[in-house]
């Protein structure tokens, strides 16, 4: 298939790369495995050779399966995760390359990857689809999910991914249109490296961050709409309508993907770094880059411990989680470079003992993808810290990776957390986040902790290192600083924040002498700074009288810039922030609900 110039043909990615061993099997694993009745059609289970062993919540899809089986594998995984909102269960589920004729419905903590080495390998001539029909429209629940590397035909011309924090799309390449939201609201969201054919139908969403990728259009605008190094986006019109364009992406690098050959090699490719980048990065062909083969992995499971974990690092291996939960009582600890991490099925890491989940020393290279960490009831200083305090080394010709994680502080559980994510190393490139002190538990309202003096957080993130940059950062509901910048030349590419929805005085949340904690802070040591694209919202749910004195604090000096600043007050003003940087920009409060600040300086 040509990828510049796009369509499904026939036979486009076609392949049968194993026979298999008898004729529905896929249905009665993924029966197995979710523990749903097993559909009518029944059958005897097929089998993958040299496919390794990811456990029992990982479905590899051969072309070769009777479409059937494959459409009854995936609905039964759907069944139980469509409303799951807070479930320990977690699934993958990956099609080796081929044609498929089926209809995807993700559900929350799925993740439904292609196997190939560029997204037309695998081709699903269907819907791989998110809607909110289990909230009756409503997606701004709809958290926790992904797809990767595919290629979508759509019968309809059209696939829905209706969607909210914390759902990646990533190396998609749709032959038609992409809607981003199911009727009711919705608050999202992150694609990148992708190629949309079609028009982008933004619907409700409030804010969205593109990247590297080609779109045939984009439609609807509302709070915060950033483009960067996005062919095909709309101009920056900030601040009537609220789109930031920004030509391109001047340094990042791709999250790593799982991938197999026609030979049945199983490996993980990681992208080499992109300079000044516009488009996707399989324009031309597989992207730049090296495979690791999957031997040097260790195939992680839930069931594991961190001495475990450590001793397979120990040896040289990378590791490769598989889905479910790992309650951690101490640290996996990252003390050479060049490491991957990578998580399959939103496998979620928690503490459980008051340490760390994650500590990295030093070094360069280190990537560390797709991957949830938790809190537990037990107080940690820091959940992920990259590089120990004080370092500096020069990683720029290497600069180590975050991408795709997914933070939580309380919920369904008590989780409390000084800080979620702390970067102390210079040269970190940090690719969609999302760090969340809970404001809800479970829909049905029979598991909820997040209260004030229960589920606690000071900061979401805290950044010392020099060189750091951060692309689509989400951080939400924190005691404290939101977010707390204290390394230089920093740099953010769209900030989404709710402040905490619950502080109960004004007196309980003061920074000194200042009305509250600033949403984005940026430290008076700081010489240069750099942020575009800000969101920061309030919703003062106990307290409607607090106020927030400025969105953002920072340093009075040129070098210190932000462009495209908004600030709301929602709820038709329940909640009041000042300013929107230092002293600049009017108050967001009942009766002017929306401010926009264009620069600051």
């Amino acid at each position: 298939m040509n990828e510049e110039t796009g369509g499904c043909p026939p036979d486009a990615g076609r392949r049968t790369v194993i026979r298999c061993a008898g004729d529905a099997g896929l249905a009665a694993m993924a029966a197995a495995a979710v523990g749903a009745p097993l559909p009518a059609s029944g059958g005897a289970i097929m089998k993958a050779e040299a496919a390794p062993d990811f456990g029992p919540n990982v479905l590899v899809i051969d072309p070769s399966m009777p479409q059937a089986a494959i459409q009854a594998a995936v609905d039964a995984i759907f069944v139980q995760q469509e409303a799951a909102h807070f479930t320990d269960r977690r699934f993958a589920i990956l099609f080796r390359p081929g044609r498929y004729s089926v209809h995807v419905r993700v559900g929350f903590f799925t993740q439904v990857l292609g196997l190939g080495a560029t997204p037309g390998a695998v081709t699903i001539d269907g819907h791989v689809h998110v809607d909110a029909v289990w909230l009756n429209g409503d997606a701004l629940a709809n958290f926790w999910r992904g797809a990767e590397n595919l290629t979508i035909c759509p019968p309809e011309g059209w696939n829905r991914w209706a969607v909210s924090q914390a759902a990646p799309y990533r190396r998609i390449h749709v032959s038609g249109d992409l809607v981003l939201d199911d009727g009711g609201s919705s608050s999202g969201g992150f694609l990148a490296d992708c190629r949309i054919e079609g028009t982008i139908r933004a619907g409700s969403q409030q804010q969205w961050y593109s990247r590297s990728s080609r779109i045939g259009g984009w439609q609807g605008v509302n709070w915060n709409m950033m483009f960067q190094g996005v062919q095909g986006a709309p101009a920056t019109t900030f601040p009537d309508p609220a789109v930031t364009t920004l030509l391109r992406v001047p340094l990042l690098r791709e999250k790593p993907f799982l991938q197999v050959d026609e030979a049945g090699r199983w490996s993980v490719f990681v992208p080499a770094l992109r300079r000044d980048a516009v488009g996707h990065s399989w324009a031309d062909g597989p992207s730049a880059g090296s495979a690791l083969p999957i031997a040097r992995f260790f195939i992680a499971r839930p069931e594991m411990d961190a001495a475990t974990l450590n001793a397979a690092m120990a040896r040289g291996l990378h590791l490769l989680f598989t889905p479910g939960v790992y309650r951690l009582d101490a640290p996996i600890r990252v003390t050479a470079a060049n490491r991957v991490l990578l998580g399959l099925g939103l496998a979620t890491l928690q503490a459980i003992n008051g340490t760390a989940v994650l500590e990295i020393d030093d070094v360069s290279g280190v990537t560390v993808a797709g991957l949830m960490i938790d809190a537990g009831a037990e107080r940690s200083q820091v959940l992920v810290q990259v590089g120990p305090r004080g370092c500096d080394r020069d990683h720029r010709r290497n600069p180590s990776l975050l991408a795709d994680l997914f933070f939580r502080v309380g919920g369904v559980e008590v989780g409390r957390a000084e800080t979620c994510l702390e970067i102390n190393s210079r040269h970190v490139l940090a690719d969609h986040l999302w760090i969340w002190r809970a404001d809800h538990g479970d829909v049905d309202g029979t598991r909820v902790h997040v209260g004030w003096d229960e589920s606690t957080g000071n900061q979401g993130l805290v950044v010392n290192g020099d060189d750091v940059t951060v692309h689509a950062l989400f951080v939400e509901h924190f005691q404290r600083y939101q977010t707390w910048w204290r390394g230089n030349r920093g740099r953010t590419y769209f900030y989404q924040n709710e402040l905490p929805y619950d502080p109960p005085t004004q007196a309980a949340w003061m920074a000194g002498s200042t009305r509250g904690w600033a949403a984005y802070k940026v430290d008076d040591t700081v010489r240069e700074h750099e942020a575009v694209a800000l969101g920061v919202y309030v919703y003062f749910r106990n307290n409607p009288q607090v106020v927030l004195e400025s969105a953002i604090e920072a340093p009075r000096r040129a070098g210190v810039r932000f462009r495209h600043v908004t600030s709301m007050s929602l709820g038709g003003g329940v909640g009041t922030i000042a300013h929107l940087v230092n002293e600049a920009g009017a108050s967001a409060r009942p009766g002017a609900t929306m401010q926009r600040l264009l620069a600051y300086p």
